[in-house]
C-alpha cells in the first residue's frame, strides 16, 4: 500500500476568491462609545507588548489582535490594541483600571 497523499490544489480551491491572510490589514469602521472607529486586524509583531483596555491583560508578541482608534482627529497616540474578544464584547463591559493619558501604555 502506498502511503496516503493530501490534496492540495483541488479545482474548488483554485476557483474560490482569493482569502484575506491571517491577521491581514482588514479595515474597516464601527462605532464605539458614540464615536466612530477605524478597527483593524493585525497580525501582532515580535518583541512587542499591548495592554488591552478592554480586560487590562497584556497582549503577548506575535498573537493576532484588533486595533482601534477613533476616525477623527486621531494621531498614533490614539490608537488602542485590543483582544478580538474584548474589542467584540466592548460594549457589555468597560475595563477594571481607567487609566489617564499620561499613564504608561504598554
Amino acid at each position: 500500500m502506498s502511503p496516503r497523499r493530501n490534496r492540495t490544489n483541488s479545482a474548488a480551491d483554485r476557483d474560490a476568491a482569493p482569502a484575506a491572510p491571517p491577521g491581514g490589514s482588514l479595515r474597516r469602521t464601527e462605532s464605539y462609545r458614540g464615536e466612530e472607529w477605524v478597527v483593524q486586524t493585525v497580525a501582532g509583531t515580535a518583541g512587542r507588548f499591548y495592554r488591552c483596555p478592554g480586560c487590562d491583560q497584556e497582549i503577548p508578541p506575535g498573537v493576532g489582535h484588533v486595533v482601534a482608534w477613533p476616525e477623527y482627529g486621531a494621531g498614533v497616540d490614539d490608537r488602542r490594541h485590543w483582544h478580538r474578544a474584548c474589542w467584540g464584547a466592548r460594549e457589555r463591559r468597560g475595563s477594571n483600571i481607567q487609566r489617564g493619558r499620561g499613564a504608561p501604555r504598554y
